[in-house]
């Protein structure tokens, strides 16, 4: 009999990826959308890797309201809650992106418990990890203090939302036992399906194959391919050795901003510059601009990872970095000449 799985957020870049590997794989997908407006063009984004057929429907829901979450869950055996906010941006109240990001994956959790859900696969980040200290290697014990002033809202919401899951999930009452496995991706590349660049890993690489951005940041940081997400939730569904289990999703070796644009202007992109910013400067601009506040933790960061725990239990390897890079540029030149 064929599984279901609801996918929150699957409009956005990680939840369309989620829904080709799921159907790639034989379950049937219920994707939650904030407004069904956005079906149509979720749809045509997957159709152009797998023919979805029947197996493919949508449902509203709202990471802030309770109505719609009982429903959704109905005839499903699994969940995979991707969405939360994303900003880049600090804004100038932190419960914007708090509040959802905490609410919703308490809703979600709540919900499937209720439900009967065997499994839920959470979506977290390496920020929920590394957010606090400059120069680390990650694994799976690595926590980020969410109290000190080094956070931004957006790392807070990330490691906040993570702590409750687990409280739920470690504290949960009465039989079934939803099981619960997280995912930790670093800043995530890849291709786009539907074209849409407003994410900031799109943005940032349509701005330097653009020649917008002469000067890269200074930092090292694991970096994730979307395919390798997805195909990470979409394996931790049904294996049981990831319960209550949280595993890095990236590089082992930290990758550069200035590498990328390097790979990408070796590769044909002859407007990006490879140019690296002085730091003192970044820091400058951040006492005026929000969104270069929001960047201040990876200024001088050189962050690696202990990814062995997540290659071997889900019999994984890492899509090449440098692959993802010229994937990604040209996946967002192809979207900006159809624009």
């Amino acid at each position: 009999m064929q599984k279901k799985v609801l996918l929150t957020g699957i409009s956005g870049f990680v939840g369309q990826h989620c829904a080709v590997e799921l159907l790639k794989n034989g379950y049937a997908v219920r994707g939650s959308i904030r407004n069904l407006s956005k079906e149509a063009e979720v749809r045509k984004g997957i159709a152009k890797v797998i023919d979805a057929k029947d197996n493919l429907e949508f449902c509203e829901l709202n990471l802030l309201k309770d109505e719609g979450w009982d429903d959704a869950m109905k005839g499903c055996d699994y969940v995979l809650h991707v969405a939360s906010p994303f900003v880049t941006t600090e804004p100038k109240d932190e419960n914007i992106i708090i509040k959802p990001a905490v609410e919703g994956t308490l809703r979600a959790l709540k919900a499937a418990k209720k439900a009967g859900i065997k499994k839920l696969v959470l979506t977290s980040s390496t920020v929920a990890m590394a957010g606090d200290k400059k120069v680390q290697r990650l694994n799976q014990d690595s926590w980020t203090n969410p109290k000190t002033d080094k956070v931004s809202v957006y790392i807070k919401s990330k490691v906040l939302a993570e702590r409750a899951a687990w409280d739920f999930y470690k504290n949960q009452i009465g039989e079934p036992k939803l099981e619960m496995t997280v995912i930790n991706p670093g800043p995530i590349y890849g291709p786009t399906l539907t074209g849409n660049l407003s994410g900031a890993s799109m943005d940032m690489i349509k701005k330097v194959i653009s020649g917008e951005v002469p000067m890269l940041p200074k930092a090292h940081y694991v970096m994730s391919d979307v395919r390798d997400i997805a195909i990470l939730h979409v394996k931790a569904l049904e294996n049981e050795k990831s319960n209550g289990q949280r595993f890095i999703a990236t590089s082992e070796k930290p990758h550069s901003f200035v590498s990328i644009a390097a790979t990408l202007k070796n590769n044909g992109f002859d407007k990006a510059s490879p140019k690296e910013a002085p730091s003192f400067l970044l820091k400058l601009i951040s006492l005026f601009s929000r969104d270069m506040r929001g960047m201040l933790p990876f200024i001088d960061a050189n962050v690696s990872a202990d990814t062995k725990a997540t290659r071997e239990t889900f019999n994984w390897e890492p899509i090449p970095f440098e692959k993802t890079v010229i994937d990604t540029g040209k996946s967002v030149q192809a979207a900006m000449n159809q624009n």
